[in-house]
């Protein structure tokens, strides 16, 4: 059985993942560690983490792999640059340095970085750099449970590719077709991301949450579609895309887009973040949205055409998007999708080391046809009782510590059910940008204040952001018209008929705000203003703790679900330890934390309403 190690690193969302004889035994983002949101340094922490999940040594490691080709990919800068010269000189005096200096010397610098996790012999273990949209393939089809499937993967860029159709067999993946740069459906969403305020390469979640507020039906969002695919994209059948130049500034330039020329285009200026968010916005916002289901749609359609497969494998930043996600389902062009739940770069290691356990070294894969082997993205570290009570005595931490955890979870059920915001910090820690029940903030979905309460008390971000249901997987049907399980948070679905509230007739009219808090259904808070909800089902077999949470609730309530938001405060990275959980549940206006079997009520704790003594300033993302 080979021991493999992949990395991403570099650039950002570096993580390390453990791969023993196939089997996916350990996967983590460096920023958990770090506590710095999208890290690009070396994952010394995650790469200490897996290793030590395994109890290996550097020496015992048969390769490491990294998750693209750098020489390739400065192949791509340098004739990038040359295509468009004079263009772009500023830039080219700023990245070229940089490259020479310090990517050109990859090899060395990975070296270095694995120095500070131990010693190691460098000429014993093989270190191998599968390409970009391979890693990300490999990371999707590998963990799924087909035999066989065709595989679409979607993001900025890797080295030349942004996009990849492959079909994946047994060990072994293929892949067919690839559109390349300049051309990216990522980079394409990312301009707009830049262009209404957010931050390109951590916002897009952001701006396809800002979508649902647009108005589908406005002449004014029709006029955007119009002019995007007029003047931006050229959109073909086969999904492929070729975009304008002219529009764009990040092939050569400093900046995602010409403000100027937008301007001009759009007829609004480029927002400034944390601005107030105007209509025109939402409604750019679901244009480009609207834009880039149609794409992903085409895509796969082709891929179905190239493959002749029943299933699709999925990943690529681009495959987080869960509107997208949700309308693919709709089309019925496969029997099912598997979406990788870590699809950004985080993914990439994992499906590097992947690619090389079935491709390089032969080795067989193991299929359980029912499960995938994500082991629900349960991959990170877990904390020992012990753990625990050392982190209760360094913070002086008021606690009750439950035996019994039917006890425990009829007594979290119960404050939920009474309003209020409950830290969840169970087992190991999720792999991916999602909190799946594990490191989550939980609240009562009934209840319509919790969704202000979250954003403005808790979490400290933007109030238009939403939030997602955790359902039994056995009951999500009840409350969402999903038309498969969504056990990642992957996919937006519609709420149900019977659970929608009658809407005024000048709802479209009405601002944004007073939107927002009109009364939609009788799961208000995590009801999109689309009358859809991002959807995570809850599966006794992969988190039986949560489950049986969420049951308890049900018990009491008859709600079968659950309000989850990720253990964080904005720009935090999701809690790793029980400390970053009680620093920030100390720093919120959360009311109860559970660890473990530990119970912490805020009320109780030593100077409890001093939250500025827990507070930690993070960069605003």
């Amino acid at each position: 059985m080979k021991k493999i190690l992949g990395i991403s690193a570099f650039y950002h969302d570096s993580a390390a993942a453990l791969v023993i004889g196939g089997r996916i035994i350990a996967a983590a983002q460096e920023e958990r560690f770090t506590r710095d949101k999208h890290t690009p340094d070396f994952p010394v922490e995650a790469v200490k983490y897996c290793l030590e999940e395994a109890g290996l040594e550097l020496d015992d490691l048969d390769a490491i792999v990294f998750y693209d080709k750098p020489l390739l990919k400065f192949e791509r800068l340098l004739q990038t640059y040359y295509s468009f010269s004079p263009k772009g000189l500023i830039s080219f005096l700023k990245a070229i340095p940089v490259w020479i200096n310090e990517k050109m010397f990859l090899k060395k610098m990975i070296h270095e970085g694995l120095k500070e996790v131990g010693p190691y012999d460098k000429k014993k273990v093989k270190l191998l750099f599968p390409e970009h949209h391979l890693s990300h393939a490999a990371s999707a089809f590998y963990p799924s449970a087909f035999k066989e499937s065709a595989i679409l993967t979607i993001d900025g860029v890797g080295e030349w590719c942004t996009a990849s159709i492959g079909l994946g067999s047994g060990e072994k993946i293929e892949l067919k077709r690839e559109m390349e740069f300049p051309h990216s459906v990522g980079l394409l969403y990312s301009a707009f991301t830049y262009y209404l305020g957010f931050t390109v390469n951590s916002g897009e979640y952001k701006l396809m949450g800002l979508a649902p507020y647009g108005n589908e039906h406005a002449d004014q969002t029709k006029q955007f579609i119009s002019k995007i695919k007029s003047e931006l994209v050229d959109i073909k059948e086969d999904g492929s895309i070729w975009l304008n130049q002219k529009y764009f500034n990040y092939a050569t330039g400093l900046r995602m887009v010409h403000d100027n020329k937008w301007k001009e285009l759009f007829g609004v200026a480029r927002r400034e973040g944390e601005t107030e968010l105007e209509q025109v916005h939402c409604n750019l916002a679901i244009a480009i949205q609207k834009v880039t289901e149609e794409i992903v749609i085409k895509m796969a359609k082709e891929a179905k055409r190239i493959t002749n497969s029943d299933y699709l494998c999925m990943a690529g930043g681009v495959a987080l998007n869960c509107v997208a996600n949700g309308k693919l389902l709709e089309e019925n062009i496969f029997k099912e999708i598997y979406i990788q739940a870590a699809s950004g770069d985080a993914g990439g290691a994992l499906g590097a080391a992947l690619a090389v356990s079935h491709m390089y070294f032969e080795e067989e894969r193991v299929i359980d046809y029912k499960y995938d082997q994500m082991s629900g993205t349960y991959l990170g570290p877990d904390y020992s009782e012990k753990e625990i009570q050392s982190m209760n005595k360094h913070t002086n931490a008021v606690y009750e510590k439950h035996a019994d955890f039917n006890e425990l979870t009829s007594f979290v059920a119960s404050k939920l059910a009474e309003g209020n915001v409950v830290g969840w910090f169970q087992g190991r820690m999720e792999f991916g940008p999602r909190a799946l029940g594990n490191r989550s903030i939980l609240g009562d979905a009934r209840n319509p204040e919790m969704q202000k309460k979250l954003n403005l008390k808790i979490k400290y971000r933007e109030g238009f952001r939403p939030f997602a249901p955790s359902v039994l997987a056995e009951d999500a049907r009840e409350y969402f018209d999903l038309q498969a399980d969504s056990p990642y948070m992957l996919v937006v679905a519609p709420v149900t008929e019977s659970r929608r509230k009658k809407l005024p007739d000048n709802y479209n009219d009405l601002p944004l705000w007073e939107r927002l808090y009109h009364q939609r259904s009788d799961l208000q808070s995590i009801t999109h203003l689309d009358f859809s909800a991002r959807v995570q089902s809850v599966y006794k077999e992969t988190n039986p703790r949560y489950h049986a949470l969420i049951q308890e609730f049900k018990k009491q309530t008859s709600y079968g679900l659950v309000v989850n938001t990720s253990f964080n405060v904005r720009g935090e990275p999701i809690v790793c330890t029980p400390f970053d959980a009680f620093r920030c549940f100390m720093s919120t206006e959360m009311d109860y934390l559970v660890i473990g079997d530990f119970v912490y009520t805020k009320t109780e704790q030593i100077d409890w309403e001093n939250k500025e003594k827990w507070m930690v300033k993070f960069k605003i993302d």
